[in-house]
Formats: structure tokens, sequence, C-alpha cells
């Protein structure tokens, strides 16, 4: 997850680099003969990759517009954390003298995804970025019951 501007502005060079690179890669590979079929073999681990960096520089746009997207029963609460502050964008620094606290505090916290965050912890944040946490409950989810005993199966 990209958590910050410079973070992003790297990501977006590396972009630009890998996909001048995969096309020289592409050429090359044709060059020597390779068909269309060999060379999607041969490139394939690297458009994976390069997939994978140009979904999260998406998602921390998606963030910086203010589309933060939906958590469920609280999955997600770090990543949910840190994309309000890039939504809101605040810095971790501004984050963290909001918080009273050093910047490292708030990067390690992010890298972490505020791993075994507590509620408390989590209302201080929260009321640091401005922002009120509203909940509601789905309809319960009532687990099937099985029984303890093997059914009788009549013997043929």
């Amino acid at each position: 997850m990209i958590r910050n501007e410079n973070e992003y502005q790297e990501a977006v060079n590396r972009l630009g680099e890998e996909e001048k690179r995969l096309a020289d890669q592409r050429v090359a590979l044709k060059k020597n003969g390779l068909s269309a079929n060999e060379i999607k073999r041969a490139t394939d681990p690297f458009l994976s990759f390069h997939l994978q960096l140009k979904e999260e520089v998406e998602s921390y746009e998606r963030l910086k517009r203010g589309d933060l997207g939906e958590m469920s029963n609280l999955h997600g609460l770090g990543q949910m954390l840190v994309g309000l502050r890039i939504a809101l964008g605040l810095t971790q620094r501004e984050l963290a003298d909001r918080l009273a606290v050093h910047e490292t505090q708030v990067s390690r916290d992010e890298r972490n995804e505020y791993h075994g965050i507590t509620v408390e912890r989590t209302s201080r944040i929260l009321d640091a970025l401005g922002v009120r946490l509203r909940s509601f409950f789905d309809e319960p989810v009532v687990p099937s019951i099985k029984s303890t005993k093997d059914p009788e199966v009549p013997i043929g």
C-alpha cells in the first residue's frame, strides 16, 4: 500500500520505467525469433509485478479523491485509517502533530497497518482526523448448529 506522496511519485516513476523496459524486452525477444506465446511466457512475471504496482498507484489516486470504499466487520481498519489520512490530504507529520507523537510513530503504525490497535487509540486517531465513525449492524447471521450425534443411518 502506498502511504505518502513520496512513495506515490516513486511508484509512478517506476511504472514508467518498467513499461519502457517491458516494451524493449518484447521487441528484443521478437527479434530473437520467439513466438508470441514464448514472449508472453517470458514477460508474464514482469507484467504481474507491473500490474500489482499499477493497482497500488490507482488505489492511492482513488484515496486522494476521497473514494475510501467500505469496511466490513472492522476488517481492514488499519488500511481505512491510512486511507482516511490520505483522503483528507494530511501528511504523516501533520497527523503526528495532531496526535502529539513523533512522525516515526505514525509511519511505523501505518507500515504495520495499525495491527492490534485498541479502540481507544482508534478513537484518538479518528478525532485527530476530524472524522466521525458511524456503524450499524446488518441482520444477524446465525451459524448452522450441527448435532453432536451422528445421524442414524439404516443398514440396508
